[in-house]
């Protein structure tokens, strides 16, 4: 039996049970209050992928925090083409939320949204909420997570500065290289807010990006960032899932090269203690925990959850907690790299930070048409949790 196969019959058992023991149907009549909430969520990964895992621990922390008040109903490794049918068996179960965690899934999970009004559908990473049709119980969220990109950007940048200082790499060396998933808005907003926190520090910066064209592919990642370190780069930083780049930068380093790396999602100094110099992640605790408490008390979830709002899409960063920084490794980073770090969020918190800003000009990949020169600032995520930022910043980033 397929791995698919078996996630399915396994999560359809699942449900039945809980319908029986619960004596749910389609429809939950709503309350003033109420004391129990089924809750659904929809993985595109599992445990063992530090994108999925972030979310995992939300719905832990859900868990730990209203314990019997909620029953939890996970469904993994669901791909995006099976989606809608995998949110139905969530709908059919009795659910009052269903969290969608992965981009993909956006589109059937409002399409049942659409046929579910009584059942709060909250995608993460999402872009459509506002789009028509507005729904009142569809929702999207994200943390602003080009914030933690640049002080990871910052930081990597001292620790090349370092570099250039004590001679293990010239000026010229400074070349960095990034594994990007697809050619999103999302990725290109984080590895251009990545970049020009490294060129905060090293003006002479330059990056090369190689996509993988798949949210979630170990062997693709690992190559890519093997690629990247045999052409030069000597830092190498990801928007992908999973642990590959890592590794790789953990192997060559093994193997005499030079070559530090910036994760994301999980901290990754336990795969790569000797190259591993910070991660930052999304917290998404604020955000589930609020929704599910939403639904408890009968508000509207853009109402008690603290963040940014924009119509029926919510999003914040530091100052909300909704974006954190992960162990930066004292054996790796420069001096001085945690008092930065503290510094800079900080001035995150107090909205101080002009990332998207510089003698920059760039183009966006799906159109060349369509350009921006950054000398008067771009304001990210000013009109929607999800990123928007999609040019390629000319001359100083090169796609492979």
């Amino acid at each position: 039996m397929k791995k698919s196969l078996r996630i399915l019959t396994t999560g359809l058992t699942v449900l039945a049970l809980i319908l029986v023991s619960l004596g749910v149907g389609r429809y939950t009549a709503k309350t003033a209050e109420a004391d129990h909430v089924t809750v659904g969520f929809i993985y595109d990964g599992d445990a063992a992928t530090p994108y999925s895992a972030n979310f995992i621990r939300a719905e832990e922390a859900l868990r730990n925090e209203l314990g019997d008040r909620v029953t939890i109903i996970p469904i993994r490794n669901v791909s995006e083409a099976d989606s809608e049918s995998h949110i139905r068996d969530l709908c059919e179960a009795g659910c009052d939320i269903i969290f969608t965690t992965s981009y993909g899934y956006e589109e059937s999970a409002k399409i049942c949204a659409h046929e579910y009004p009584d059942i709060e559908f909250c995608q993460a990473t999402g872009d459509n909420a506002n789009t028509d049709p507005v729904l009142p119980n569809y929702h999207t969220f994200m943390g602003e997570i080009y914030e933690g990109r640049y002080i990871s950007g910052v930081l990597a940048g001292m620790k090349l500065h370092e570099m250039i200082a004590d001679g293990t790499i010239t000026e010229e060396e400074a070349v960095v290289g990034y594994v990007g998933a697809f050619p999103f808005a999302e990725v290109i907003s984080g590895y251009t807010a990545f970049f020009l926190g490294v060129r905060s520090v090293v003006s002479g910066a330059v990056m090369k990006v190689k996509y993988s064209n798949t949210w979630s592919g170990y062997s693709e990642e690992y190559r890519l960032a093997q690629e990247l370190i045999d052409e030069g780069c000597v830092l190498i930083s990801q928007h992908s899932d999973t642990i590959g780049p890592a590794v790789a930068c953990e192997e060559a380093h093994g193997q005499g090269k030079t070559v530090i790396h910036v994760g994301y999602n999980t901290s990754m100094e336990g795969v790569a203690p000797a190259t591993s110099l910070v991660s930052c992640r999304i917290n998404w605790n604020p955000y589930i925990l609020g929704a599910v408490k939403a639904v408890m008390n009968n508000e509207k979830i853009e109402d008690a959850v603290p963040g940014h709002v924009h119509g029926n899409d919510i999003g914040a960063g530091f100052e909300k907690d909704w974006v954190q920084l992960l162990d930066i490794n004292d054996a790796v980073a420069a001096k001085g790299s945690d008092a930065r770090a503290g510094d800079l969020i900080q001035q995150f918190r107090a909205g101080d930070v002009p990332v998207f800003k510089g003698n920059y000009t760039g183009t966006n990949p799906a159109d060349a048409a369509d350009t921006i020169d950054l000398s008067n600032g771009f304001p990210e995520n000013a009109q929607r949790s999800a990123p928007a930022f999609c040019y390629v910043l000319d001359d100083v980033i090169e796609i492979e």
